[in-house]
C-alpha cells in the first residue's frame, strides 16, 4: 500500500468514526422499504411454518413480522426483497433439494 492509498484509508476510517459518534452525517444512506411479509408469503402460497423454515427463521419471528410487533432488519429485509422478486430462484439457491 502506498502513502496515497494509506492516507485515503485513514481518512475514511476517521470519517466513519465521526459518523458513529454522531459528529458528522453519512453522505450516502440506503433505505429499503418495509417488506409486507404476509403479502410475500401468501403470494407464494406458503404457510407461516413452511416460509419460516425456508428462510431460516422461527415461525414466531414470521408471526411477529406479520403482526407488526417486530420488523425485519438488515439481511432479512434484503432476503425478503429477493424472495418477493423471484422466490423460486432464491429457494433453489438456499436449498438444493427445493422442488
Amino acid at each position: 500500500m502506498n502513502k496515497e492509498q494509506f492516507d485515503e484509508l485513514l481518512s475514511s476510517v476517521q470519517e466513519a468514526g465521526k459518523i458513529m459518534r454522531g459528529e458528522d452525517l453519512a453522505l450516502r444512506t440506503y433505505e429499503f422499504e418495509e417488506p409486507d411479509v404476509k403479502a410475500i408469503r401468501e403470494c407464494i402460497g406458503f404457510s407461516q411454518s413452511k416460509f419460516a423454515s425456508l428462510i431460516g427463521v422461527s415461525m414466531r419471528t414470521i408471526q411477529n413480522w406479520e403482526q407488526g410487533h417486530r420488523h425485519p432488519t438488515g439481511p432479512a429485509k434484503v432476503l425478503l426483497r429477493l424472495v418477493k422478486a423471484d422466490p423460486e430462484l432464491v429457494f433453489k439457491n438456499l436449498h438444493r433439494n427445493y422442488a
